[in-house]
């Protein structure tokens, strides 16, 4: 599935590659492939090239966003990023992972919600966060 079938995001900052599963308003799995050719990996740590953690929180609210917006009864609105409750990031992602996203909606009413996140990388966790999003109008 693709998340531009929910979410207006596109390169350069579409984050999420592929979404592997959606449950609407309740969770959602994607996953994100690293190549090493992305823009910030040349400046954020060169010669140890590291993905930034912002990043990796910013992929998780799009799976959050794909979830929510798949849900038609958001239809006519835009999911954004509010704030992020707590974030602890566990290793490095860097070129060549591959990182698996999922996130499971706490929280949704008509005016926004909070969901949490966990990326991992083959299996071991990469980080977890707490986001909360709002509702605007899309247009």
């Amino acid at each position: 599935m693709n998340p531009t079938d929910y979410i207006p995001h596109r390169p350069p900052f579409l984050l999420v590659d592929e979404m592997i599963s959606i449950e609407p308003g309740v969770s959602a799995v994607g996953k994100w492939t690293l190549t090493g050719d992305e823009y910030f990996f040349s400046g954020h740590f060169p010669g140890r090239p590291t993905l930034p953690g912002v990043l990796l929180v910013e992929a998780l609210a799009q799976c959050s966003g794909v979830s929510v917006m798949a849900d038609r009864q958001y239809e006519g609105r835009l999911a954004l990023f509010g704030g992020i409750t707590s974030a602890k990031f566990r290793r490095q992602v860097v070129p060549g992972d591959t990182v698996l996203l999922e996130v499971t909606m706490n929280h949704v009413t008509s005016r926004g919600g909070k969901s949490v996140g966990r990326a991992t990388v083959d299996g071991k966790v990469a980080a977890e966060a707490e986001m909360f999003f709002v509702f605007v109008s899309a247009e």
